[in-house]
C-alpha cells in the first residue's frame, strides 16, 4: 500500500465495511451496550436501520428526528445568517458497536446511570442534553410498556417485536417540542430483556438576535 492509499483509507471515517457496504446492526442491542454521541456533522443515511422519521422546518433552523433499531437520531441545522454561517448539530443513541465515523465526534459516552452534556458552536448554536438510564422491577416497566404503547400520540412511536423472552417488545418513543429559536427533544427507550428504560431530554437552542435585527 502506497502513502497515498493509507491517507485515502483513513478518510474514510473508519467506517467498519463488509463486502463494500456499511455494517448495520439490526437487533435491538443490549441496554449495557448503548452509546450517546454528539457530531457537528449529519451522518450517512445507510449506517442505520431506522423505523420512524419527521422532519421539522422552521424559518430559522430545520431538523429531522429518525427511531432507529437501537434508538435515535436528531439532526439539527441552523440557517446561515449575516452574524452566522449554517451550523449541523447531531445526536445519536444507539449502540456501542455500531460502527460510526470518529470525525467531527464533539461528545462520546456510555449510555450509563444520569448525565448531562453540553456543547456549543461557533455559530452560537447551543446544545444541552440529559440521559438516564434506569433499571426497574417488571411490574413497573409492564406499566411504563402499557403507557407508552396504547392511546393516541403526537410523537413519533414505534413498537418492535417481542424477543420471545416477554410478551411486549421494546418501545421507542420520541417527542418533540419547537418553538421560534429552539427544539427540545423528548425520547424514553425500553428494553424489555433488561427491564430497562433510557430517557434523554435535548434542547438545540439558537443564539438570540442582536437588538438591532430584533
Amino acid at each position: 500500500m502506497t502513502d497515498r492509499d493509507a491517507k485515502a483509507s483513513s478518510r474514510r471515517d473508519r467506517y467498519e465495511l463488509f463486502f463494500g457496504l456499511f455494517i448495520v446492526l439490526s437487533v435491538r442491542p443490549k441496554v449495557a451496550e448503548l452509546a450517546f454521541h454528539l457530531f457537528s456533522r449529519s451522518l450517512h443515511p445507510e449506517l442505520l436501520v431506522v423505523h420512524q422519521t419527521r422532519r421539522i422546518e422552521r424559518d430559522g433552523y430545520d431538523a429531522k428526528i429518525e427511531v432507529t433499531n437501537c434508538g435515535h437520531v436528531v439532526t439539527f441545522n441552523s440557517a446561515s445568517n449575516a452574524e452566522s454561517a449554517a451550523t449541523t448539530l447531531c445526536e445519536v443513541a444507539t449502540s456501542a458497536h455500531q460502527p460510526l465515523p470518529s470525525r467531527r465526534c464533539l461528545i462520546r459516552q456510555s449510555l450509563k446511570g444520569s448525565r448531562t452534556e453540553e456543547a456549543t458552536c461557533r455559530s452560537g448554536l447551543s446544545y444541552r442534553s440529559h440521559f438516564q438510564l434506569e433499571t426497574v422491577d417488571p411490574k413497573m416497566f409492564w406499566m411504563v410498556g402499557q403507557q407508552l404503547g396504547t392511546g393516541p400520540t403526537e410523537g413519533l412511536l414505534h413498537r418492535f417485536d417481542s424477543s420471545g423472552r416477554m410478551a411486549l417488545g421494546a418501545i421507542s418513543y420520541v417527542n418533540i417540542e419547537t418553538r421560534r429559536r429552539s427544539m427540545l427533544i423528548q425520547a424514553i427507550h425500553t428494553f424489555p430483556d433488561d427491564y430497562a428504560i433510557v430517557k434523554v431530554e435535548s434542547l438545540f437552542t439558537l443564539p438570540e438576535a442582536d437588538a438591532t435585527s430584533a
